[in-house]
């Protein structure tokens, strides 16, 4: 018993028998684990307790613990200091209360204390994000929404889990946006393991809500695959050199290499040619353009309708296809480089605009019949559906958003077709 106490932090032996006859019983039980709550939440062992509809067999406990008698009625209050007085001048437990506790349950530990030591654990898990929100204040909703969701605590099973994948997260943000990454080589080079960003594994899910917010969208998407792609896309990286593509037409083209001499076909022959990130990705690309003007659209529809109208004498003209994937950025990247001029047009809806922005955060454009005039012409001809969704502003005109949100009408590119097509016949 002598090495029990030892284990239990030191406390005098007393008369072990006897503090188990004492409080150790059924009878007493109650009391015994009210002092061991107090205990556990770091509360002194002073004042009194009390037991409602306490039995007869509770009450004589009590009366024999205390020798004397404790009262009548339904409810019983003992004085905490009594018992502490007793146990120490009986000897069953010459340190206390507290010792006698410690000695018939076992080690009683401090929960506030540990609360406060996951707590700081949990702080200094989360401290290096705050550092990356310093250096990099655009990602300051991110971290918002991290406490706001607890994601990381959801993610990660204990601090130590947690400091693990933020360690392996801040080199992931760090190379974002990228010129041009594979997902694959984004996560080897950042964590070792080329699967480490793949669906549904915590650092992607943490990696992909950074990303959503670097590309101007809420950290939560839709969940499909295509929303993922995209949001990859538009921090420059992308799934494989394949699956990731562009779809253009009249691209000059050249003969100095075989994505040039690919394009220059599907120029004469007037039909659309779909790139892969691979083909875009060869040291030289033979685009043709120069600083000529490059037509864009959101939807495939214009480019195809252009082709079956215009053939080959459609001018350059290059379809984004929603949020832009990785080969259509590589795309206009080139064509930039190379001094090329842009015009654009898209969806009058929140995510054409959100598009709209993304592109001229990326490359200059002017507006294509995408600006609060067309918008205004667009409604007095043909008649759109309903506009829903978060407003957003238009970074090329600040009147425009205003105006959309005012009439709540949105217009899609199909329903100015003709008005399109007639300008690049122009």
């Amino acid at each position: 018993m002598t090495s029990r106490l030892g284990e239990m932090g030191g406390d005098r032996p007393g008369d072990v028998g006897r503090l188990q006859r004492m409080l150790g019983g059924e009878h007493t039980a109650w009391l015994l684990d009210r002092a061991r709550h107090r205990m556990e939440h770091g509360r002194p062992l002073t004042g009194s307790v009390t037991l409602t509809n306490v039995s007869q067999d509770q009450r004589r406990a009590v009366e024999r613990l205390l020798g004397r008698r404790a009262g009548a009625g339904v409810s019983l209050t003992v004085s905490l200091d009594e018992i502490d007085t007793v146990l120490r001048t009986s000897g069953a437990a010459p340190d206390g209360l507290g010792a006698a506790v410690r000695l018939l349950v076992g080690e009683v530990g401090d929960r506030v204390a540990q609360a406060a030591a996951e707590s700081a654990a949990w702080a200094e898990a989360h401290a290096p994000l705050d550092a990356l929100v310093v250096r990099r204040p655009e990602l300051a909703t991110w971290r918002s929404w991290l406490d706001a969701t607890g994601m990381l605590r959801r993610l990660a099973a204990s601090p130590d889990a947690a400091a693990a994948l933020v360690a392996d997260l801040l080199p992931v943000l760090d190379a974002l946006p990228s010129a041009g990454v594979a997902l694959g080589r984004l996560a080897a080079a950042s964590t070792g393991d080329a699967h480490a960003l793949d669906d549904a594994r915590p650092l992607a899910t943490l990696s992909l809500a950074a990303a959503r917010v670097l590309r101007g969208a809420p950290p939560v998407g839709d969940g499909s695959a295509a929303e993922r792609r995209a949001t990859w896309a538009a921090v420059g990286v992308h799934r494989d050199e394949l699956s990731s593509v562009v779809l253009c037409l009249g691209l000059p083209g050249g003969v100095s290499a075989t994505t040039g001499r690919i394009l220059a076909v599907a120029r004469d022959a007037g039909e659309p040619c779909v790139l892969t990130l691979r083909q875009l990705g060869r040291d030289q690309v033979d685009l043709g353009v120069g600083d000529g003007l490059v037509w864009m659209c959101e939807n495939p529809i214009v480019l195809a309708s252009a082709a079956d109208e215009l053939a080959d004498r459609c001018p350059p003209l290059v379809c984004v296809n929603g949020q832009p994937s990785a080969a259509v950025i590589r795309l206009l990247d080139l064509l930039a480089a190379g001094g090329a001029r842009f015009a654009y047009h898209g969806d009058f809806d929140w995510g054409g605009i959100r598009i709209g922005n993304g592109l001229r955060e990326r490359i200059p454009w002017r507006p294509w019949r995408f600006d609060v005039r067309a918008y205004q012409a667009a409604l007095a001809s043909v008649t759109g559906g309903e506009l829903a969704g978060r407003p957003v502003e238009a970074s090329w005109d600040a009147d425009l958003g205003p105006a959309m949100q005012g009439h709540g009408i949105r217009v899609d590119e199909e329903l100015v077709l003709a008005d399109l097509i007639g300008d690049l016949t122009a």
